[in-house]
């Protein structure tokens, strides 16, 4: 779907709508350039888009197929950017990820979005009322675009920090009832990875742009790419940060699981040992014996059963005292 097609001239946009056929003759005229708006576009509109521009066709198929990792790519006639959002959900508790892919070309910026995390609404209307940044062309839209999502993992780190603490509490303090942090441990851990996969190769594309090594990027965006650049290094850092955590955790709570094993086996070894005299000895007297002396006494089955009795409390006394009990 088309969500928006405007052309802006020396950081205004224009009033009207603009035609897409049109939009490659008003991209050219001077001080201007078109920014062409897209959400999970059908590939017939796509293929509309790839013929007004030009565009090359291994990164059309890379848009219009999705799910690629963070890149830059540098063509003939534009530069093709995948971005990755994310986004932190409360009520699951878990991380929401999807796409974004911008191409920027000479006098044209075509944006493409998968999915629903990072809107570009709000980046668009930011724009336009900041006239003097979008008047440094269509490479200002890619920096407002990788801005918001970096500015959008900012929730992403404080809710897997926030479960981090939960889960860690968990194993380390009080367990509630019943709970066995596990299976969270490890569902953060692959969210955790996910998040790191996002943003490292972003950092890795930024530093291109940061260094002026792509095309269409005037030098006096590269202020603005290394502020980026800084609050993205701090997301990552924090992203190993939280591998390093839950490793940790993920360990300690195994330890956890193994000492819990091995002190139910050595209850039911303790009963079992209890179990076993009073077992081995009525097994004894089950037998058909023609003679048994001790049951010729008045006393004979009183002084067995005291005995057993006796005995089952020593062996139950001794493993309480190795805390086996």
């Amino acid at each position: 779907m088309i969500v928006d097609c405007a052309v802006y001239t020396k950081g205004e946009r224009r009033a009207g709508q603009l035609a897409l056929e049109a939009a490659f003759e008003a991209g050219r005229e001077p001080d201007s350039f078109v920014w062409i708006g897209l959400h999970e576009p059908t590939a017939e509109e796509f293929v509309r888009v790839q013929r007004e521009f030009n565009l090359h066709v291994l990164a059309v198929e890379d848009a219009l197929r999705g799910h690629q990792r963070p890149k830059i790519e540098v063509y003939e006639d534009c530069v093709f950017v995948v971005v990755k959002t994310a986004r932190y959900i409360d009520a699951s508790e878990t991380v929401e990820f999807a796409e974004i892919q911008v191409f920027v070309g000479e006098g044209f910026v075509v944006t493409v979005r998968h999915g629903e995390a990072s809107a570009l609404s709000q980046v668009r209307r930011s724009l336009e009322g900041s006239a003097d940044l979008l008047s440094l062309g269509p490479a200002a839209v890619l920096h407002a675009v990788i801005d918001h999502v970096v500015d959008d993992y900012a929730p992403v780190v404080a809710g897997l920090d926030n479960d981090i603490s939960e889960v860690e509490d968990e194993v380390f303090g009080e367990r509630t009832v019943g709970g066995d942090p596990t299976q969270r441990v490890y569902q953060l851990k692959k969210e955790s990875l996910d998040f790191y996969r996002a943003a490292k190769p972003l950092g890795d594309a930024v530093a291109r742009l940061v260094h002026g090594q792509v095309p269409y990027c005037s030098l006096e965006l590269t202020e603005y790419f290394r502020d980026v650049g800084d609050h993205l290094r701090s997301v990552i850092d924090e992203a190993e940060d939280f591998r390093e955590q839950l490793a940790d955790i993920l360990n300690a709570n195994l330890a956890q699981v193994a000492l819990r094993q091995n002190d139910d086996q050595r209850k039911m070894s303790a009963w079992l040992a209890i179990g076993a005299f009073p077992t081995v000895l009525g097994a004894i007297y089950g037998m058909n014996f023609t003679h048994m002396p001790e049951l010729e006494h008045r006393l004979g089955y009183p002084v067995v059963l005291a005995t057993m009795v006796v005995v089952c409390l020593l062996l139950y006394r001794r493993f309480k005292r190795t805390n086996w009990l």
